[in-house]
């Protein structure tokens, strides 16, 4: 079986019955919600999935085929339990029947997690990113244990470097193709030059405001599925308001929260321009890699024309400037 059609083609008798493999009792109620990367359900079941869930539901995450091995998967699910057994608030996935927190199903891996109720920040009250500091601080503790060999190493080697570039010589416009090839090399020259990854740790990868939410009690963390070894900073910089006005002191809040509980390296905030620039190529690269995912093309349907690259360089030019 084609492991493609069957991911673009889930079934609710195939959520229901991976529900039910893992252990779990499903009422036949379930949604999907919204995810580009991977197909997420929230499935109703008769009874809650632990002592302590929030809800009678569970999520159902299955994984997109051949876009992480099995021994990726577990890596960040591995992180994850590490997290819960120090009481650090991320949601872990569940462990299911056969004793794994995985399985599989038609060529695709499933795991699911407790649903969690939280709101995203909109904007960070007084004191609270010196609270989302301290957190960081407790899970990059974690992660300094040891490296996770089978996820990607923050670097231009990974998803969004010189191969991604290489990748989208033909989506560029050509019109643009020379200044946005420019800007970028730039960029990632920049980063070769920059970047100790013997500084790397296991970091969350991708943690901007719809990865950290809050209970009303405290903040926690969802989504790992961008989890690699990378600079600390990686799990900052997309929480910073862009207000320049207000970057000194978000800097001293996150800082003080961190250093509470880790020494926080100050030459990382440096690496923030060409962090966000590695981010713009890998999101164009992202797009043209899932380009035959019959949904692209709909959700992101000014890609091949001239106004979306213009923005692009646009945007690489700026970083390229400030960093030159």
């Amino acid at each position: 079986m084609d492991k493609s059609s069957s991911f673009y083609s889930l079934d609710p008798e195939k959520v229901l019955l991976a529900a039910e493999h893992a252990g779990f009792y499903p009422t036949g109620e379930f949604t999907q919600l919204n995810s580009y990367e991977n197909r997420v359900f929230d499935i109703k079941l008769e009874q809650p999935c632990t002592p302590d869930a929030q809800s009678n539901n569970v999520i159902a995450k299955f994984y997109r085929p051949q876009r992480w091995s099995k021994e990726a998967i577990l890596e960040e699910h591995e992180f994850l339990l590490s997290l819960k057994a120090e009481g650090i608030p991320a949601v872990a996935p569940l462990l299911q029947g056969h004793d794994s927190t995985l399985q599989e199903v038609d060529g695709m891996y499933v795991a699911f997690f407790p649903k969690v109720l939280g709101r995203m920040p909109q904007e960070f009250l007084s004191g609270e990113l010196h609270k989302v500091g301290r957190l960081m601080a407790q899970v990059h503790n974690v992660g300094a244990r040891k490296p996770a060999p089978h996820r990607p190493v923050l670097d231009t080697s990974y998803y969004g470097g010189w191969e991604t570039l290489d990748h989208l010589q033909d989506w560029i416009t050509p019109e643009l193709r020379d200044r946005y090839n420019i800007a970028a090399e730039d960029i990632l020259y920049a980063i070769d030059d920059s970047f100790d990854t013997s500084e790397f740790i296991r970091i969350h990868g991708d943690c901007h405001k719809g990865n950290l939410l809050n209970n009303g009690k405290e903040f926690f963390l969802v989504d790992f599925d961008d989890f690699v070894n990378g600079p600390v900073i990686q799990d900052f910089w997309m929480l910073l308001s862009g207000d320049e006005d207000s970057l000194d002191d978000e800097r001293m809040q996150i800082i003080q929260g961190y250093e509470e509980l880790r020494e926080f390296p100050d030459h990382q905030w440096s690496w923030i321009p060409m962090l966000r620039g590695l981010r713009i190529i890998m999101y164009a690269g992202w797009i043209a890699k899932r380009w035959t995912d019959p949904s692209f093309p709909r959700l992101f349907p000014e890609y091949n024309k001239y106004t979306y690259w213009a923005e692009e360089v646009e945007a690489l030019e700026k970083i390229a400037w400030k960093i030159g």
